[in-house]
């Protein structure tokens, strides 16, 4: 049987076994191990299985994955996501648009110890989203910037997607964490751009919040010290070379314990709800990338990534159009699938593509958390989206995709700036102590 043949029936195979919603490990498993017996052999297969799961089951590299979920599960037990928001709130929510600005700078500060889209989203929803409600902010706003300000999650380190990229490209998860801070940082102010001009343009969506006195804003200040205490922790010790990946995990998630236990915000229950929600987590990550990586051997023995390359390379085509189809095919799959399964669908295929036509493997990955990002706020599929409906019940579902669309054009236009300038993501990166 031709391998290329063999490959894309497989691939049509596994869409259509992720469209009609079967786990995507188990749908990558299954395919990647059919094919690869169809090219090689049922005992080969066999072997391929077992070798797999161990190799991934007892990684020392992959402990990073259930220590930051940990870490970022603790943060939440704190509630340092609130106190985020209150801090950000006292400080520049007497602008017009300030508790929307507030909204996505606690985001951004809270996605620098959660890692989790979702996770972000849903807590700034119960916290801001009232606020806003309040002052009688324009419900399209005020949902928009928290389901745009929850993506953060996953470009501004730690990030779980990143993890995964630079698993299934075997590129350093530390470097990928240094790279996402200035684009995250430049994300955010775009963010906060638009709310600006929106609100510049008519006032009456986002009225003025209320002044609070000096000393309440300082106080406020004092609550936010366990965020940034662990950021430099745990990015600084990365960007140093002080720690690995996997040993800034484990500080990270013990800092996240000791802030709240010396806050007073973890009981019994909290620590085996988080411990639990940790074990539920990472078990579904590992078969994930289990199947993924059983999915790369099929690939990899299907000759598909190979003679896809060679054949865009021997095209003779500007790598900047070949950059641009790719982020169109990025952006259209993202309002169709769930990030994870367009990750390690398209990885495999276009990863080599891309190194082929000399782009840097550590941008691409900031691109494709991007790429992520905006598949979280885009229809049908928009997860982020669905979180706020579940928060704001009064507020229709096209109401908010209307509201998240000024600030999926900012995505669009950060998208643009790292094509144009891809030392944004790659400056930090080259000045890493190792």
């Amino acid at each position: 049987m031709d391998p290329i043949i063999t490959g894309v029936a497989g691939i049509m195979l596994m869409v259509l076994l992720l469209l009609l919603r079967m786990n995507i490990g188990f749908a990558m498993g299954i395919v990647g191990f059919g094919g690869f017996v169809l090219l090689t052999s049922f005992s080969a297969g066999i072997s391929m299985i077992g070798m797999v799961a161990y190799k991934t089951g007892s990684s020392y590299t992959l402990t990073v994955i259930p220590l930051f979920i940990l870490m970022g599960l603790f943060s939440n037990s704190s509630r340092m996501g609130y106190d985020l928001y209150q801090a950000v709130y006292r400080w520049i929510g007497f602008l017009p648009g300030g508790l929307a600005m507030a909204t996505v700078m606690a985001c951004a500060g809270f996605a620098a110890i959660s890692g989790s889209s979702l996770a972000t989203a849903a807590i700034m929803g119960m916290v801001a989203l009232p606020e806003m409600k309040r002052f009688n902010y324009d419900s399209a706003l005020a949902t928009g910037c928290v389901a745009a300000g929850g993506t953060l999650g996953i470009l501004i380190p730690p990030s779980t997607i990143m993890i995964i990229y630079g698993i299934l490209t075997e590129q350093p998860i530390g470097t990928l964490f240094i790279a996402g801070i200035l684009p995250g940082i430049l994300l955010t102010f775009l963010f906060l751009g638009t709310i600006y001009l929106l609100t510049r343009n008519n006032p009456l969506l986002a009225p003025a919040g209320p002044s609070f006195p000096w000393r309440e804003r300082f106080a406020a200040l004092q609550n936010t010290g366990g965020v940034f205490f662990l950021f430099v922790l745990v990015i600084g010790g990365l960007y140093t070379g002080w720690f690995s990946p996997t040993e800034a995990a484990g500080v990270g998630a013990f800092g996240a314990f000791v802030i709240a236990l010396v806050k007073k915000r973890l009981n019994r229950k909290s620590l085996f709800s988080a411990l639990y929600e940790t074990a539920l987590t990472t078990a579904m990550v590992f078969t994930i990338l289990i199947g993924a990586n059983i999915l790369g051997y099929f690939m990899t023995v299907s000759q598909i990534p190979e003679s896809l390359s060679r054949l865009i390379v021997s095209l003779g085509l500007n790598r900047y159009v070949v950059m641009s189809v790719i982020c169109i095919i990025y952006i259209i799959l993202g309002c169709l699938m769930e990030g994870m399964a367009i990750m390690v669908l398209t990885l495999p295929v276009v990863f080599p593509i891309v190194v082929q036509m000399g782009f840097d493997p550590i941008w691409f990955g900031v691109m494709v958390t991007l790429f992520m990002e905006m598949g979280l706020i885009t229809p049908p599929v928009g997860i982020n989206v669905f979180v706020i409906s579940g928060i704001a019940k009064d507020v229709p579902m096209y109401t908010i995709f209307r509201g998240v669309l000024p600030f999926f054009i900012a995505m669009v236009i950060c998208l643009i700036l790292l094509i144009i300038f891809p030392q944004i993501a790659l400056i930090l990166p080259q000045t890493m102590g190792h």
